[in-house]
């Protein structure tokens, strides 16, 4: 094996062929990858005194590579997903390395090794159902804005779609005929469609009329016929949440976001009896591993009204206590 400068080749091979061309991903993957790069190279030339285009591939080993994750950690304060979200990246441009110079294959496998790190699963946040309404009640809706957000609003929590699928969503992405829903492209390209309640196709019949008024296609556009970004539709929910709570004290105490609204969706769903394949479906889960945290909370309220249940003829229950002291070991643990 030579020591030779492939890694600028390599690097720009991956990102044109491999992700652009032969995987198409989409725009947000590419730009999450460059972000990981950039940090790395520009690691490398604190650490090793190289400028990027002549760093080498053999550079990069296992012991820099973790070196470096530790250092985002430390000086970037970033989190344990955003640390495993950076090792994704590099994976992915090893793999494709593997192909391109199995010589390094050894030095691959060993950055290949390295584990992403395991970390606590926060708790599913949901608004109950008088919450919900509300929430809804809040906006004015005698005005333009007050109807856009009150549509907005109620989409959201009826389908449980990701605030960026929501701001992107066209006039013609909405169908009201027999099988009403709408239809959004989502995460990884991946478009899928999602029905309407009765309540939501009456109100997005009304909405349609005069979305369009200024001048936009968009669904939800803005004051000036633009398209809504994220962080404007963070505040308007803010906005009425604020409202909201003048009329409803639980909100007091939630923390309500966009993706609380999904949430939400969600545990609607799981609490009418939809099975979780669905409802990985319906919110365009990649796995339905990721809807299973649904039924976690959803399960955490039934063992909550469980407990407050007396046992039946008296009998009070007790923690098991094994008799052998190598079980009573493995049961301290």
């Amino acid at each position: 094996m030579t020591n030779v400068t492939i890694l600028p080749s390599l690097i720009e091979r991956f990102f044109m062929q491999r992700l652009i061309q032969q995987r198409n991903v989409s725009p947000h993957t590419v730009a999450s990858y460059r972000d990981t790069f950039r940090l790395l190279l520009a690691f490398a030339q604190a650490k090793l005194g190289k400028q990027p285009s002549r760093l080498d591939l053999i550079d990069l080993d296992a012991a820099f590579i973790g070196a470096f994750l530790d250092d985002l950690e430390a000086n970037r304060s970033i989190g344990i997903k955003t640390r495993n979200l950076r090792l994704t990246a590099i994976r992915a441009f090893f793999r494709f390395v593997a192909f391109e110079e199995p010589a390094y294959s050894g030095q691959i496998q060993r950055v290949l090794a390295i584990p992403g790190k395991l970390h606590d699963k926060r708790e599913v946040h949901f608004l109950e159902r008088s919450e919900i309404d509300a929430i809804l009640a809040a906006p004015d809706r005698s005005t333009w804005i007050g109807r856009r957000d009150y549509m907005l609003l109620l989409l959201a929590v009826q389908t449980g779609l990701r605030v960026s699928e929501i701001v992107q969503l066209e006039c013609d992405a909405v169908f009201l005929g027999v099988g009403p829903h709408v239809r959004c492209l989502g995460k990884g390209r991946k478009e899928r469609c999602t029905p309407l309640t009765k309540q939501a196709r009456s109100a997005l019949q009304v909405w349609l009329m005069e979305a369009g008024i200024r001048g936009s296609t968009r669904l939800f556009p803005n004051i000036h016929g633009g398209p809504l970004s994220c962080d404007a539709v963070q505040r308007l929910l803010a906005r009425h949440v604020a409202t909201a709570r003048e009329h409803c004290p639980s909100l007091r105490h939630k923390n309500v976001t966009p993706h609380v609204l999904r949430h939400s969706a969600a545990m609607e769903l799981l609490q009418a009896g939809v099975d979780c394949s669905v409802i990985a479906l319906w919110l365009g889960h990649a796995s339905i591993k990721t809807t299973q945290v649904y039924l976690h909370a959803h399960l955490a309220l039934k063992e909550a009204a469980l407990a407050k249940i007396e046992p039946f003829n008296g009998q009070k229950t007790g923690r098991f206590k094994p008799a052998d002291k190598l079980l009573a070991f493995l049961d301290a643990l």
